[in-house]
């Protein structure tokens, strides 16, 4: 006799028998589920080789059939189709059958086990779903919400947090602060059995379906002797630490914990969880049919590849093992002309007031599905919706449609944090697609498509221009997909509605208004003051929120009391109405920056503020120059840490050699922290804000505008 559940699908993992799944019921029971899931993989070659690879699979426990399926770029192949009845054969059948044919093409391969499941059944994972079961067996799934649904049914999740009273890379933690619905109390590490009974009690009990920690991958879970499985038949799966190289510099992604039936999040190792959260973290996956642990530790760009090969599963396009397509010839002429990037038009070095920053909604990955712009149709304008198109159109319509709803909240409303924080994960989702569209590696990238991209966007671009300009706005700086602009009479949101109307209808791509600063600074290159730096400069809206791109509170290597004191700069000068009024402000946020030395002076800063953070880019051993991070790096080595290419060292400037202390390697003596070389660093961080400002209100006009006075320096636009 066959039952029914409704609830949300959970978690999913191979086993012996096929798959297991979790099924989060809304009644509440947390149910495993068996069901059968054979795997197919293609193979495609000359005939006389996939006849050979016939004969060599057919005595194994496989089922082989001919079939005809699309790759996206040669069209109809003709394959060998490879049936595998157990998913946990798969890789083993994979690794010998291609060691025997390096030379044939494979497909399908390496999908991750949730897509092939969502592209099968329709219910990815966080998918609410109703289940047919026969017994533990599963026999059918009805999909009853899509990845797209604006308001999905929230899940009733429970959740455990964990965390250390201290950095376990500074001095072993004493105790675990443990929070649950409404307790919250600590327990002591010592004695380990007694804390492991008391932890393993509170699993049984309250079974919490997310363990949220801080450093349990590195160091909570793998020091545990209890299982924390809700699967009693699985152990902790350990996933190692690795470094890579993308984007011209090394990435290290530490080793990681995952749980059968529950999830682990680590928020110290999630790359994203700072950016949107555990809200975020849940949508990504809905959107993108990969499990939370991993979306929680991926970047972006694995969750947009996932969500094209899922699309490639159920439009039956062939999934490449490797990219197959190399960049066609060109000469240097054509590539002159093709590879141009985004449009940047220089901003106007100075102070400015009441000036309206309107961006383009998600500008490339509009682009892409207004122009059917992919690999496959790239050059062409007589087919149908292309593969990246079909992935991204549902994303950016989901996106749009929660950032005019969060619009329409107030501020403080519940519901605001959630959307923004959903908005949050699908914006960087569409960020990474223009870059996976031109990238090397990428399943479904070819070079021409994003050089398409671009070109339009160049085109775009200007045409806002024009049309601000014929509407009587000053264009004082462009880059990539916005504008900043200024006119007589214009200082609120209102003033700038028909040029936003009047953009959007010929351009075709929405368009919003970021705000309307009251006023904002455009900065020269230190180097010099003559040349304009594009995506430097920083500024105050008319509700005194702030807003600031390439100044040192951006970079990852200034120290948090730097900058701390450069925000607390920014916030007492934002308190100015008008270009008029900053100047009243400018004694106060000098006393800031005294107080601040002042705090140094006395050591009444703590080392963690003034921590810098610096990446590896080689093995400690491999230096030979001894950098700060090279230095920093053998002390943790000599310490009895592990440290590899890409980490973060983070580190304190010290008189005397080696000149660093490396946090967690030993104690710091306070006195030894070099005051001089952070006062440096303070005042070149508050001269960024204080100098600006101040050179510009120092001779001002009576004018929108005030440039800089310094010698050699335009105050005109050409």
């Amino acid at each position: 006799m066959t039952e029914q559940y409704t609830g949300w699908l959970m978690d999913l993992y191979a086993d012996a028998d096929g798959l297991t799944l979790w099924l989060l019921c809304e009644d509440g029971p947390r149910l495993p589920l068996r069901m059968n899931f054979p795997i197919t993989f293609y193979a495609g070659g000359p005939v006389t080789r996939l006849r050979e690879a016939w004969l060599f699979l057919k005595d194994k426990q496989v089922q082989l059939a001919r079939d005809s399926r699309r790759d996206l770029f040669s069209g109809i192949r003709n394959l060998l189709a490879v049936t595998v009845a157990q998913p946990t054969e798969l890789p083993f059948i994979l690794l010998d059958f291609s060691s025997h044919f390096p030379d044939l093409d494979l497909y399908d391969t390496d999908i991750p086990l949730s897509l092939r499941f969502a592209a099968r059944s329709g219910v990815g994972l966080l998918g609410r779903c109703q289940v047919e079961c026969l017994g533990n067996r599963a026999q059918q799934f009805t999909p009853l919400e899509t990845p797209w649904a604006l308001e999905p049914m929230s899940l009733p999740l429970r959740i455990l947090e964990l965390s250390p009273d201290t950095d376990p890379l500074v001095r072993p933690p004493q105790k675990i602060w443990l929070s649950y619905e409404r307790a919250h109390y600590s327990l002591d590490l010592e004695p380990r059995r007694a804390f492991e009974i008391v932890l393993d009690g509170v699993l049984q009990h309250f079974d919490p379906d997310l363990i949220l920690t801080d450093h349990g991958d590195g160091w909570l879970l793998p020091m545990l002797s209890l299982n924390p499985n809700r699967d009693s038949t699985r152990g902790i799966q350990v996933r190692k630490a690795n470094s890579y190289f993308a984007y011209g510099q090394v990435i290290y992604r530490g080793a990681q914990a995952h749980l059968f039936g529950r999830w682990h999040i680590d928020r110290r190792n999630a790359m994203m969880y700072k950016e949107y959260g555990l809200e975020g973290v849940l949508e990504e996956a809905r959107v993108t049919g990969l499990g939370v642990q991993d979306v929680a530790r991926k970047s972006p760009g694995a969750g947009i590849t996932s969500m094209q090969m899922l699309t490639a599963l159920r439009t039956g396009v062939l999934v490449p093992q490797v990219k197959q397509q190399a960049e066609a010839p060109k000469t240097l002429d054509e590539l002159i002309s093709a590879d141009k990037g985004g449009m940047i038009y220089q901003p106007l070095v100075g102070l400015h007031g009441n000036v309206a920053q309107i961006d383009f909604a998600s500008m490339y990955p509009s682009i892409m599905v207004n122009y059917n712009i992919s690999p496959e149709t790239a050059g062409r304008t007589d087919l149908p919706d292309g593969l990246v198109p079909q992935t991204l159109r549902p994303l950016l319509e989901k996106r749009l449609a929660l950032k005019r709803m969060q619009a329409e909240l107030h501020p403080r409303d519940c519901r605001a944090k959630t959307l923004k924080a959903r908005a949050a994960a699908l914006k960087w989702l569409l960020v990474v697609c223009f870059g996976y569209l031109g990238y090397k590696n990428a399943r479904f990238g070819k070079i021409e498509s994003h050089e398409s991209v671009t070109s339009i966007s160049r085109d775009l671009l200007l045409r806002a221009k024009e049309i601000a300009e014929d509407m009587g706005f000053l264009v004082l700086h462009m880059y990539v997909d916005c504008l900043f602009v200024q006119k007589e009479g214009c200082c609120q949101a209102a003033d700038f509605v028909p040029l936003l109307d009047a953009i959007a209808a010929q351009t075709g791509i929405a368009i919003a208004l970021d705000g309307v600063y009251r006023w904002v600074v455009f900065m020269p290159s230190r180097r010099d003051a003559r040349i304009p730096v594009p995506n430097r400069y920083f500024g105050a809206f008319q509700d005194g929120e702030i807003k600031y791109r390439g100044i040192e509170l951006r970079r990852h290597d200034t120290p948090t009391w730097v900058a701390q004191t450069q925000l607390a700069l920014q916030e007492c000068l934002a308190q100015a109405r008008s270009l008029g009024e900053l100047p009243w402000y400018l004694s106060e946020a000098r006393r800031l920056v005294e107080r601040a030395k002042d705090n140094l002076r006395a050591r009444r800063i703590a080392p963690e503020d003034l921590l810098v953070c610096l990446r590896l880019s080689r093995a400690p051993e491999d230096y030979k120059t001894a950098s700060p991070a090279a230095c920093a790096a053998r002390q943790l080595v000599e310490a009895g840490q592990t440290v590899a290419p890409g980490q973060m060292i983070r580190l304190v400037y010290t008189r005397g050699k080696p000149g660093v202390w490396a946090y967690g390697a030993n104690a710091l003596d306070l006195r030894t922290v070099d005051i001089h070389r952070y006062l440096k660093l303070l005042d070149r961080a508050a001269g960024t804000i204080l100098d600006a400002i101040e050179n510009c209100t120092q001779d001002r006009q009576p004018a929108l505008t005030c440039h800089y006075q310094r010698k050699n320096v335009r105050s005109d636009k050409k």
